[in-house]
């Protein structure tokens, strides 16, 4: 068996009906396509969200919120987290961007800020983009350091 011999399996595809070619042919006159009206024309496609006139879903709704566009998004990793990975030895000591990368918890554009739920016992020399006052307390306490990067 070859590319140029290969076929579908016997049943598996239809041919399309042809409308629209004379009257012989018991899909003329309208092309079951009703009688007048938009969508009987050619080139009708409705809008997007049009509800036959009614008024629509996202009309009917309210806007309300404010989107603010300086928003920085952060990736956050929680300092337990951290421990965890320390106790897998998934980790040394130091923390970055591209260890955390290789173990699953940021992608390459986000940036990185550390949270500080949990308990540090690891001393951990971490660098990220920001961290939380109980994040920086808790690394400083146990023996770490924080390094921000600009």
């Amino acid at each position: 068996m070859e590319l140029h011999n290969l076929k579908p399996a016997k049943g598996s595809t239809k041919n399309r009906k042809r409308v629209g070619r004379g009257e012989g042919s018991k899909r003329g006159g309208t092309s079951t396509r009703g009688h007048k009206g938009a969508k009987s024309r050619s080139g009708y496609s409705k809008k997007v969200g049009f509800e036959g006139g009614q008024q629509p879903l996202q009309r009917r709704v309210p806007k309300f919120g404010f989107t603010n566009p300086n928003r920085v998004e952060y990736n956050c990793v929680n300092i337990d987290t951290l421990q965890q990975l320390f106790d897998n030895k998934k980790i040394k000591t130091k923390v970055d961007k591209t260890v955390l990368m290789d173990n699953g918890l940021v992608q390459s554009k986000d940036l990185v800020k550390i949270l500080g739920r949990g308990e540090l016992k690891a001393k951990l020399n971490i660098t990220a983009d920001a961290f939380s006052e109980t994040a920086k307390n808790a690394i400083e306490k146990a023996g770490g350091s924080v390094n921000i990067i600009e």
